[in-house]
């Protein structure tokens, strides 16, 4: 028990980012003892780990039901990024893998002449997105731009849409949808 609080206290400090010493100034508990709890080497009473949670703030409650660790992969290589693409369109999705993904955050690459599809698409939710090289052609509902190097966008997805590449370089964009999608 004692190494779980322990384990758990330092935890919840460093994603806090509260250093020991100011932790322990903070509560009024000497840093050798917040020392030895974190270590595993002293099990605190109820009342010294309500003194120093308060300090957080926190409450007891909260500490020992708290989810400090994530289940899911947070980081990811480059390699890692799922290609969901169809035709000459690459789209790398950050995060495929994660069962509850709220969110579509993806690299999109349409090569000279790529589009999707010369049917509109239409969905729910909205998406973003930022230009990072090249140009693309959007069509929404009836509005049609091109895009270049650091313009954005921001719409409705259930208003029909396109995105097409009539430029002669590869055009790359980072875009981010609600409510997630499953390719």
């Amino acid at each position: 028990m004692a190494d779980d609080v322990g384990a758990r206290l330092r935890a919840l400090r460093n994603l806090r980012n509260i250093s020991q010493r100011e932790l322990a100034k903070r509560c009024g508990v000497t840093h050798s003892s917040l020392s030895l709890i974190e270590q595993g080497k002293v099990s605190p009473s109820v009342s010294s780990l309500k003194k120093i949670l308060d300090a957080i703030p926190m409450s007891v409650g909260d500490f020992f039901t708290m989810n400090l660790e994530s289940r899911d992969q947070v980081f990811y290589s480059a390699e890692e990024l799922a290609d969901v693409g169809s035709g000459d369109v690459i789209y790398k999705l950050v995060g495929a893998n994660r069962t509850n993904r709220a969110l579509g955050f993806m690299v999109e690459t349409y090569p000279p002449g790529a589009d999707t599809g010369r049917e509109m698409i239409a969905h729910q939710g909205e998406e973003a997105g930022i230009v990072l090289e090249g140009e693309i052609e959007i069509t929404i509902g009836g509005s049609t731009r091109v895009l270049g190097t650091g313009e954005a966008y921001y719409f409705n997805t259930n208003v029909p849409h396109r995105f097409r590449n009539i430029g002669e370089v590869a055009c790359r964009l980072v875009s981010c949808a609600t409510p997630a999608r499953s390719f």
